[in-house]
């Protein structure tokens, strides 16, 4: 196992906090993956269920005693991802977005999304091949580059763009009529998430509870406690949110909040990134609207299904313990979940959230020192998101300044080598630079 040491990256001194000292070991071996034996998984499915009842009766302490069960199943493969992580080499470091080069990205950015605008053409919810995360996403998207510039023209367009998915994703909300933001009821979809969904739907049909789940097409139910749903509902509820910030529309406001409300009476399950897009949701619905049965939501979240299942010893603290919460990808939703949690509380309760969150922000310093990544998207999510917190906080901006030069010698090819949102994020980065 190589191992190197590493600076300090995250400095709390502006919001009173501490310093966190990063000069520990940090593991290097990223292409280790969890690979557990039968016996391992069947002890892990038997904790699940177990991790699943305490949280279902809200007993922390059982909580957190079944998820130091599940540590000693997978021993020294705590924290690996069941997957390899990408390894992903930025040739030049120095490279950043021009002027001329953000104005040109602007540009792509809002023609691929025009091209693309599936919700557009789209016809009933189980022809869909899109999940309501995507529209979500291209209202962040939209919304990053319109701030990058407020005097261009494409800021109005970019504006429109985000309110016609604002509208379509309220339909489907109303159509589905429990308040969640749904999922399309697609049997055969194709992709993870659809894969996932067909699973759910066989159990639903042959349980006899279709009529129980799905309304007009639409997944608007969980009676399994699987927590799925709490995916789509985060992002288009926190994208609702973020809308109704630039436009100050009391439709999407509402529209937030039925799905803050959902959230707040969701099921809290052992896979711990799905309790984080609710956390992310709750807590901006707190920021907000200042509702306090939201913070008192967000707790739950936090200290029920986010904060027991992240290791806090040997080289890999900071990562959640089983595989597929150590994928970087949901390692990095988990984290801009905590950011939006620790700018909810008060600042005498940030500390031992914000311990949680500084541990998690180290995942590949080691990685990223050597100009390697190992994730795009949900990266520039996180760190964009680190770098916006008021009280400023210091620590991403050399993460942020690796993922920007990838994206920028991707540009250059005339793709952008990452999802909209993160391109709109960094072009609202770029803007930003004096």
């Amino acid at each position: 196992m190589s191992l190197t040491k590493i600076s300090p990256v995250v400095i709390f001194t502006s919001m009173g906090l501490f310093v966190l000292a990063l000069h520990g070991a940090v593991d290097r071996s990223a292409t280790l993956v969890q690979t557990l034996t039968q016996i391992q998984r069947v002890g892990m499915e038997d904790v699940r269920a177990k991790i699943a009842r305490a949280q279902a009766a809200g007993d922390e302490h059982a909580v957190k005693q079944h998820a130091a069960e599940a540590l000693g199943l997978s021993g020294t493969q705590a924290g690996l991802p069941d997957v390899a992580d990408p390894d992903i080499v930025v040739g030049n470091r120095t490279l950043r977005l021009t002027p001329t080069q953000r104005d040109a990205a602007s540009v792509l950015l809002l023609t691929e999304i025009q091209q693309r605008a599936w919700w557009r053409r789209a016809t009933k919810p189980t022809e869909l091949k899109h999940a309501l995360r995507e529209t979500a996403e291209v209202i962040r998207a939209c919304l990053a580059a319109r701030r990058a510039d407020l005097a261009s023209p494409r800021a109005r367009q970019f504006l429109a763009i985000s309110e016609e998915c604002a509208q379509f994703m309220l339909q489907a909300q109303a159509e589905a009529g429990t308040g969640v933001f749904p999922f399309p009821a697609v049997r055969a979809g194709q992709g993870r998430a659809f894969e996932v969904a067909e699973r759910f739907l066989a159990k639903v049909e042959q349980d006899g509870k279709s009529a129980e789940v799905i309304h007009h097409g639409w997944i608007a139910a969980d009676p399994y406690a699987d927590g799925g749903l709490q995916f789509d509902n985060g992002l288009a509820g926190c994208a609702l949110f973020e809308l109704y910030t630039a436009t100050e529309d009391k439709r999407y406001l509402d529209g937030a909040r039925k799905a803050t409300d959902w959230a707040a009476t969701s099921a809290t399950v052992p896979n711990w990134n799905y309790n984080a897009f609710s956390l992310q949701l709750l807590s901006q619905g707190f920021l907000v609207t200042g509702e306090k049965r939201y913070l008192t939501a967000a707790r739950r979240k936090f200290t029920l299904g986010v904060e027991p299942g992240q290791l806090t010893a040997g080289a890999r603290a900071g990562r959640w313990m089983d595989g597929h919460n150590a994928r970087p990808s949901y390692h990095y939703i988990i984290v801009r979940a905590l950011i939006s949690y620790v700018q909810a509380l008060p600042a005498e309760d940030r500390v031992a959230a914000s311990r949680v969150l500084a541990m998690a922000a180290t995942r590949d310093a080691s990685s990223n020192a050597q100009g390697r990544l190992t994730n795009i998207d949900s990266a520039i999510g996180a760190f964009s998101a680190y770098a916006s917190m008021q009280p400023a906080i210091a620590g991403p901006s050399a993460s942020l300044d690796l993922l920007e030069a990838y994206v920028v010698a991707g540009l250059q090819t005339g793709r952008p080598p990452c999802g909209p949102e993160a391109l709109g994020l960094l072009l609202e980065r770029s803007a930003s630079r004096k």
